[in-house]
């Protein structure tokens, strides 16, 4: 059964940076593509970064790409969202998700597991 928790988030000033991490339990790290996720109030929830684990290829949305970073530590099955430059549009609950599989994917049918998420606001 795999579990995802998801860390980091908090209340930040635009322009600042903030690092989310995610946990990943319950099977083998290296057969799940993961990624990040997030759900502004009153919007549709929005692809944001996605890690292939065996080829380590990484995609981003448009509204993040050059500001946020996605990496892996695979001594600790963990991927971390590094947000830099952080607007007030980025303010949303981000959710870690993993698919059985290796190729990315930018779709939230794409993904099985979910974490519980994790605040992040940005105020200016």
């Amino acid at each position: 059964q795999v579990r995802l928790v998801e860390s980091g988030g908090g209340l930040v000033q635009a322009g600042e940076s903030l690092r989310l991490s995610c946990a990943f339990s319950g099977s083998r790290f290296n057969n799940y593509r993961m990624g990040w996720f997030r759900r502004a109030p009153m919007k549709e929830r929005e692809f944001v970064a996605a890690i292939n684990w065996s080829a380590g290829a990484v995609d981003y949305g448009d509204p993040v790409k050059g500001r946020f970073t996605m990496t892996r530590d695979d001594a600790k099955n963990t991927v971390y969202l590094q947000m830099n430059s952080l607007k007030a549009d980025d303010t949303a609950i981000y959710y870690c998700a993993a698919d059985f599989g290796f190729r990315l994917g930018s779709a939230v049918h794409e993904y099985e597991y979910w974490g519980p998420g994790t605040q992040v606001t940005v105020s200016s």
